[in-house]
């Protein structure tokens, strides 16, 4: 029997004192109990070998992709890089807007709320009008949830931190401060926060899933971090990553785990990029072409081209809903 999928123990991140809400302490519990092991820890896939098979057979059909991570640029817009930007609370704010809409349609949501109240002004949204951010944000969908949800946030940070800012979970340890034994050991700049303290944080307010605060931790903070959106879902089910009674919640924190930190980058990316373009993958009366990792699964893997089409399928009937919705099913009660 393969050993059992756990990460390594770190301190545990302490919660904040507004998380007292029982769907944000079931949550906060929730993601606390994934970050230590896999909820399938008896499940053995992706291994490393079969993870790194697959970057490099997506990196070769998608080589304008990038398969390596990038710095995250000022220059950026934060809702169409899914957060790749500096400012760590303009990364979640952009990351918010794209979800459930296209990149185009979030781009301009952004530009919008830039337009209407100043680039990270963030004092000025979050004492607008409800209706005025909403008029702001009308082209990416959902505006009035996604408002509501902006708002929120903007306020419980200031209420938190005194300040409009997440900047503290970004920041690093100069060597040159450190003293004794660990001066010797460190030769690169560490974080003063961990990663499973910035996933706590990022997942106690209110809106903010797994998924979101992935890619904030991976596109801003440079964390090693491993998104699931519905693509890379629906991709880790047709390779049989995850179990079949995996949602995008458990199979993001299984995956986490099962990756190598130095592909989750590319990988995510390759993934969403390949399910976005890849016709031969997909269910439905649109289906056409063949499929990379289809032939890799028959070739490699002696999968039957009819059980492709089975998980195919069973992947396209599944329901789409945000990371946030999915956490509210699974708290309930």
């Amino acid at each position: 029997m393969p050993p059992k999928i756990k990460r390594p123990r770190s301190p545990s991140p302490s919660t904040p004192a507004e998380s007292s809400s029982p769907h944000k302490s079931k949550k906060l519990k929730l993601l606390a109990s994934h970050s230590l092991a896999s909820p399938f820890p008896d499940f053995p896939r992706p291994t490393p070998t079969e993870a790194a098979q697959v970057h490099a057979l997506l990196s070769a059909a998608h080589p304008d992709l990038p398969a390596h991570p990038r710095r995250p640029s000022a220059a950026n817009d934060s809702a169409r890089t899914c957060g790749s930007v500096p400012n760590v609370l303009e990364s979640l704010i952009g990351t918010i807007l794209s979800q459930n809409t296209s990149a185009r349609n979030s781009t301009a949501a952004k530009r919008g709320l830039d337009a209407a109240f100043g680039r990270n002004d963030f004092a000025a949204i979050a004492r607008a009008r409800r209706e005025d951010v909403v008029e702001a944000i009308k082209t990416g969908g959902l505006a009035n949830k996604k408002a509501g949800v902006i708002q929120k946030i903007l306020q419980e940070v200031h209420e938190r931190h005194g300040a409009y800012s997440l900047q503290h979970l970004a920041a690093v340890v100069d060597p040159s401060d450190i003293k004794g034994k660990l001066k010797a050991e460190s030769t690169v700049p560490t974080s003063k926060v961990s990663d499973e303290e910035a996933m706590q944080e990022l997942v106690s307010y209110d809106g903010v899933g797994p998924k979101t605060a992935s890619c904030v931790l991976m596109f801003c903070l440079g964390r090693a971090s491993f998104p699931v959106d519905t693509h890379v879902f629906r991709l880790s089910r047709l390779l049989g990553w995850v179990p079949q009674k995996a949602d995008r919640v458990t199979a993001q924190a299984h995956l986490d785990l099962t990756i190598p930190n130095d592909l989750k980058y590319g990988l995510h990316v390759l993934m969403v990029g390949h399910g976005r373009r890849c016709k031969g993958c997909k269910g439905g009366p649109g289906a056409k072409g063949d499929c990379v990792l289809k032939q890799w699964l028959r070739e490699s893997k002696g999968v039957k081209e009819e059980v492709l089409e089975a998980k195919i399928e069973t992947a396209e009937g599944l329901e789409t809903i945000t990371d946030e919705d999915a956490l509210a099913v699974k708290t309930e009660g």
